[in-house]
């Protein structure tokens, strides 16, 4: 008779003993090898990161559009006509003229018959900020 190994012992003519090796438990008193679920725990924290991410993106992207505006506003009050030296926190109003091109008033709309475009306030950085 061959030289058989009893039950219990993990035996293979190839790998030798190897009870170490093997990916579940090889006797009743081994402890439960259970293998986490890496996979639905990757793919929460990617849906997260990819929201955060998202969510940063449109913040930024609606500064960049409040920050173009606030430019365009400047550029076309810069480069109206105006006589006088505008004073840091006072209201002004930007108008088209009969030619078509934008001038700066004191002159607030409810007085004067010309097509308002908006109401400005000059803060101390020399910046244009739209009123409401």
């Amino acid at each position: 008779m061959e030289n058989k190994k009893p039950d219990n012992i993990v035996f293979s003519d190839e790998q030798g003993y190897n009870a170490s090796f093997l990916p579940y438990a090889t006797s009743v008193g081994a402890p439960i090898i259970k293998v986490d679920d890496v996979a639905a725990w990757k793919g929460r924290g990617v849906r997260n990161v990819n929201k955060e991410f998202e969510n940063k993106f449109n913040e930024l992207k609606l500064q960049y559009q409040s920050l173009m505006e606030e430019f365009e506003w400047n550029e076309i009050i810069y480069n109206s006509k105006f006589s006088f030296e505008p004073v840091i926190g006072e209201i002004y109003h930007l108008y088209i003229g009969n030619e078509g091109n934008h001038f700066l008033s004191l002159i607030p709309p409810y007085e004067w018959n010309k097509e308002h475009i908006g109401t400005f306030k000059l803060n101390s950085d020399k910046k244009w900020v739209k009123q409401l």
